[in-house]
């Protein structure tokens, strides 16, 4: 989906669903209405799977979201559904559309026995659904580290202990060090951002919880190398960094154990959660010797480039363009890391979210400019190519984003096999190989340093 396109609707996509289950339930097979809302369904679905491959719909404590992101309005509306999950993979046909109209439509999907039995035994094997049920997960859900367990390189290990120290002497007596914030914009912008072992960890799949303050050096780290790309001047991205690294100091006002609650959050519970960017922005006005737009970036970073968004602002106020550029950056950054609820998000999969949001709620022109930036296979990617060899990416081509130089390797990614140019082309001019997939590093972290070039970038 291109940047340009709107995200899919998921309330539509349930109601036309609604609508199929109540026809099916009146009307005969075959019947016009009950074909033409089966045409609607089919072509929203083959819509949005053109560039993803599966549409994911939850709804959650009412609200519904789309592949892991909340939308717009509640899912309250959708009550002629007797469930709370929807998920259709690439390769879904009108025959099992129809099938899950019918059994939601006529009773007979019995939700307390194995749904994908069921569905599969009528040929349904490219939808699944399921009814949420409340629980308290907190003793279930997966403890995922809260940084990572090995950091690669010594000045990314610096700037997290320097992030850690300001944001927990603010959680404790509201002071800021400034020569520590300033410390922490040099060391990001000079050492931390040119280094290939620290943006491998930043910029790839993260097997860690990055909570608050990692997430704040990964998102300022991010904020700066999507300001290198649109080319901001060295004093602008001081400023960048220094907001983006700031951008969530509110959330040291809010109780630790809701910041990382896991599972979703009930109302009462997502209205204080929504309180840290006004939270943020009143403390880090109080502190002398912080720039102007700091605090201005901390209040603004949930609101979308349309106005909308969180604290209410007004009608149509569209944020500042260095707020919009922290956006962009903190989505990437947090649906990349990992959550008690959901394993982290490829970077692929993640530009793909990105691209979704662009034009609703983030600025499309910024989404282009970082997903150029980073690419859809970042440097230290440990991906998997379509001749099923397991290789780790160690260069990106700026002309050919999708074809990264990389290094392959062996399953348990212990020893080079030597390095690939995936541009490369055959005899009759295609690729002689494809990067199909991010995959997860097996077992324990691999320390990928021995396969990345020891020069900085530039």
């Amino acid at each position: 989906m291109s940047a340009h396109e709107p995200a899919a609707d998921p309330h539509r996509i349930l109601k036309t669903f609604s609508a199929l289950g109540t026809l099916t339930a009146i009307y005969p097979p075959g019947h016009p209405l009950i074909t033409e809302k089966l045409r609607e369904a089919d072509e929203t679905i083959r819509h949005h799977l053109k560039d993803d491959d599966a549409l994911r719909i939850d709804i959650i404590r009412g609200v519904v979201h789309l592949n892991g992101v909340p939308s717009e309005g509640r899912g309250d509306g959708h009550d002629g559904l007797p469930i709370d999950s929807l998920h259709i993979r690439r390769g879904v046909s009108v025959d099992e559309i129809a099938t899950l109209a019918a059994f939601l439509g006529r009773g007979k999907l019995a939700l307390d026995s194995p749904v994908a039995a069921q569905l599969t035994s009528r040929g349904v094997e490219h939808i699944s659904v399921a009814r949420l049920v409340p629980l308290d997960t907190r003793w279930r859900a997966h403890q995922w580290p809260e940084r990572p367990t090995e950091v690669l390189d010594p000045d990314y290990e610096e700037s997290l202990a320097l992030a850690q120290q300001a944001f927990e002497q603010l959680s404790s007596d509201r002071l800021l060090d400034i020569r520590t914030v300033r410390d922490l914009v040099q060391l990001l912008m000079c050492r931390v951002a040119t280094s290939n072992a620290a943006l491998a960890q930043i910029l790839a799949v993260k097997q860690y919880e990055n909570l608050t303050y990692c997430h704040s050096v990964n998102v300022a780290v991010l904020s700066l190398l999507l300001g290198k790309q649109l080319a901001l001047d060295e004093e602008t991205l001081a400023v960048l960094v220094e907001a983006a690294v700031l951008h969530d100091v509110g959330k040291t006002r809010i109780p630790l154990e809701l910041v990382k609650k896991p599972g979703a959050l009930d109302k009462r519970e997502r209205k204080l959660m929504e309180a840290h960017p006004v939270l943020g922005a009143e403390l880090l006005a109080e502190i002398d010797g912080l720039r102007p737009l700091t605090a201005l970036v901390a209040l603004e970073h949930h609101r979308s480039v349309v106005g909308g968004g969180y604290p209410d602002l007004g009608d149509g106020v569209v944020p500042h363009a260095l707020s919009q550029i922290v956006s962009v950056a903190d989505i990437y950054e947090a649906v990349t890391g990992a959550r008690s609820y959901q394993s982290p998000t490829p970077p692929e999969r993640a530009c793909l979210l990105l691209a979704r949001l662009a034009g609703s709620k983030l600025n499309a022109a910024l989404v282009k400019a970082f997903v150029n930036a980073i690419t859809f296979f970042p440097i230290g990617s440990i991906v998997r190519t379509n001749r099923g060899e397991l290789a780790v990416v160690i260069r990106t081509n700026a002309d050919d984003p999708l074809h990264p130089v990389v290094e392959l390797v062996d399953e348990d990614i212990r020893g080079p096999l030597g390095a690939v140019d995936t541009r490369a082309r055959d005899a009759d001019g295609g690729y002689q190989r494809h990067v199909i997939e991010t995959v997860a590093a097996p077992g324990e972290a691999v320390d990928i340093r021995r396969f990345l070039p020891a020069a900085r970038v530039s």
